[in-house]
């Protein structure tokens, strides 16, 4: 089979003939919408052949493409790379499944978002993949490849191609980069089986391959099947994976992607649903009859990335509907189907009422290969093992999966908080209380190790721009309820539902992520009780850590009528100000009123109470501190006034 790329093309075809003796010619039309028209016709740059064993050859044409030459050490460093970033990815991405072999041809948009000048440009593929030729400017280019240790790939290694730039790139200016590389991708757990990890968890974690009937890429952080450019960062060293992945999604949130994708299959194995970034495309199919192969076609146009690694699946599964959902399952796990789709029918309603009657898009679920396989979720698709499972755990897995439909948003700390939100809310719905605010406390621990003890000690992570899961999803979560508190359940509602993504985007626009998003002003045009600055100036805007409560003082005093006046002194030690309900009880009643604690800051309450006061608690668990997030002080009972007592003398 062979793969023809002519030289100085800006469209892109590929011509491929059948291996079985007879010709089968596929020509397919230039995407010319997504790639410039071509300037010439026919020199061959490169070919490359696959015998039918299955073994492939790549040979140079006259004018070929300067190689690329393999060194012993990296050329880039770390700020060259952290100065790259990705405005524009036009990939056009063959697949043979067969083979388990992915050829594309991808044109990129860098800018140097750096301080200073940048003498060389990084690219980084998976250790599986190889580079093949890079053109910069419409120009041939020698480049130098060098291999990485880094963990952002399963096999643990990157293919780092340097391109060194005869006039250095100035600060905020774009280069454009023609490639061409290819590759197995197989899966692969080296990165995993590295740190001690038992091969089956291994194997069930980093599950990313190419295969017959199923090909999962995650992307960076799992298998980098498209160019990147990273500091190298390896597992076990702390968050530093997590925290570079989610960087790497900031980074490349606002730019344009666009992709064509051909699919090369065996008969009998033609793939059913495509999924790119998450998003579900149509599939065009061809042949795959008697002996012959057959190929499948599918396009997605321009888009703009969110906060999203990107993404590609292609299976062969059967499509279940449900409500606002297809499960794409294989033919043995059809027996499970039924109680996905009831737990999407149980959770439906309640998420309406919510979010609104309508999700933005469709939520797809993804069946994989095998019931032991971990899930992962990017926008409104979940790929998970779709098994029996009890109803409790089957419902608030789609009370998480189903907002992601409902809100679609590209900014990490509203999409997955309020994912998180909702499912603490359907277990509070459920259970109770009390047991959605255990699920929070589980979780605060960490949040508050990974807090900085005051803004002086390090800038943490505004939530508009948080790279780590442990403050948009978890400090998030914390931010929806305490919201919930501040402004009610019908304002809160009434600003997700109002909530446009793609008003929010246009408004941030992946460039500016500290500026006052689309749903933090409906939520002020939607709370009409008071100022929200506060708020948003100390829980999302910035980063000034937890809050640090503790009861000061109480006192209490007869009042008339049978009344206790009760006074109440907080103190806040941590450098945010946060809202705090506070209760007083008695043995048969109390009362909760909420008082505004300022950073490094002390106020005073004055609540009176029927009959006498037994104790009184601050915060319920809601806002997260430091320490605890309950605090109960004791009220010991007056001692007895004797003058006051039967029988004594007067």
């Amino acid at each position: 089979m062979m793969f023809f790329l002519p030289r100085r093309m800006r469209g892109s075809y590929w011509q491929t003939a059948s291996l079985a003796g007879a010709l089968i010619s596929f020509s397919l039309p230039t995407i010319a919408q997504t790639m410039p028209a071509a300037q010439s016709q026919g020199t061959v740059i490169y070919s490359r052949s696959t015998n039918l064993q299955g073994q492939t050859t790549t040979r140079n044409g006259p004018g070929a493409a300067v190689e690329g030459r393999m060194v012993k050490a990296p050329i880039a460093n770390d700020a060259e790379r952290s100065a790259i970033t990705f405005t524009d990815l036009n990939l056009d991405v063959h697949l043979r499944t067969a083979e388990q072999n992915l050829a594309v041809r991808a044109i990129l948009t860098v800018r140097n978002d750096g301080k200073a000048p940048l003498r060389h440009i990084p690219l980084q593929l998976s250790s599986s993949l190889n580079w093949e030729s890079i053109r910069l400017n419409g120009k041939d280019v020698p480049f130098q490849v060098a291999t990485l240790n880094s963990d952002v790939d399963h096999t643990g290694q990157l293919h780092e191609a340097t391109v060194t730039l005869a006039q250095p790139l100035a600060p905020g200016a774009k280069a454009e980069l023609d490639t061409v590389y290819s590759g197995t991708i197989r899966q692969n757990a080296q990165r995993l089986l590295a740190i001690g990890t038992p091969a089956d968890v291994a194997n069930h974690s980093d599950w990313d391959t190419i295969s017959l009937d199923f090909t999962g890429l995650r992307g960076f952080g799992e298998a980098l099947w498209y160019p990147a450019s990273s500091v190298p960062v390896m597992l076990g060293d702390g968050a530093k994976l997590f925290d570079e992945m989610g960087a790497q999604k900031l980074r490349s949130s606002g730019a344009r992607f666009r992709m064509r994708l051909t699919i090369e299959f065996p008969n009998g194995h033609a793939p059913t649903v495509a999924l790119i970034n998450g998003h579900p495309v149509a599939l065009t199919v061809q042949g795959g009859v008697g002996e012959f192969p057959g190929i499948a076609t599918a396009q997605m146009p321009e888009t703009t990335l969110g906060f999203e690694a990107p993404s590609l699946f292609v299976a062969v599964r059967e499509a279940k509907m449900a409500t606002n959902t297809t499960l794409w399952t294989m033919a043995a796990d059809e027996p499970a189907v039924p109680s996905w789709t009831d737990a999407v029918n149980a959770v439906t309603p309640f998420l309406q009422g919510w979010l609104g009657d309508n999700p933005r898009s469709e939520l797809t679920i993804l069946d994989l290969p095998n019931p032991s396989d971990a899930p992962f979720e990017t926008g409104s698709l979940l790929a998970t093992p779709i098994r029996p499972l009890p109803a409790e755990q089957l419902d608030g897995v789609m009370a998480h999966a189903l907002t992601h439909a409902w809100m679609d948003s590209p900014r990490a700390w509203l999409s997955e908080g309020v994912a998180h939100f909702m499912g603490t809310l359907w277990l509070e719905k459920t259970a109770g209380r009390t047991r959605a605010l255990e699920s929070l406390e589980a979780l605060r621990p960490a949040l508050a190790l990974a807090e900085p003890a005051s803004p002086g000690v390090g800038p943490g992570q505004p939530l508009a721009e948080a790279i780590s899961p442990i403050y948009y999803r978890t400090k998030a979560t914390y931010v929806f309820w305490m919201l919930r508190d501040l402004t009610g359940d019908a304002a809160l509602s009434a600003a997700l539902r109002s909530y446009n993504p793609a008003a929010d985007q246009s408004q941030t626009n992946g460039q500016n992520p500290n500026r006052r998003g689309e749903f933090e002003k409906l939520v002020d045009h939607s709370n009409t009780e008071a100022n929200l600055d506060w708020f948003f100036n100390d829980w999302i805007d910035a980063d000034k850590g937890l809050p640090d409560i503790s009861i000061a003082k109480v006192f209490s005093e007869p009042a008339q009528g049978g009344l206790t006046l009760v006074g109440v002194t907080l103190n806040n030690a941590g450098y945010a100000t946060a809202e705090v309900p506070v209760t007083v009880s008695t043995r048969v009643t109390s009362i909760t009123q909420r008082l505004l604690v300022p950073a490094r800051g002390t106020v005073t309450r004055r609540i009176l109470i029927q009959g006498s006061p037994t104790q009184v608690q601050a915060n319920d668990g809601t806002v997260p501190e430091i320490e605890a997030s309950v605090h109960v002080m004791k009220i010991q009972p007056p001692a007895p006034n004797p003058a006051n007592l039967p029988g004594v003398p007067q």
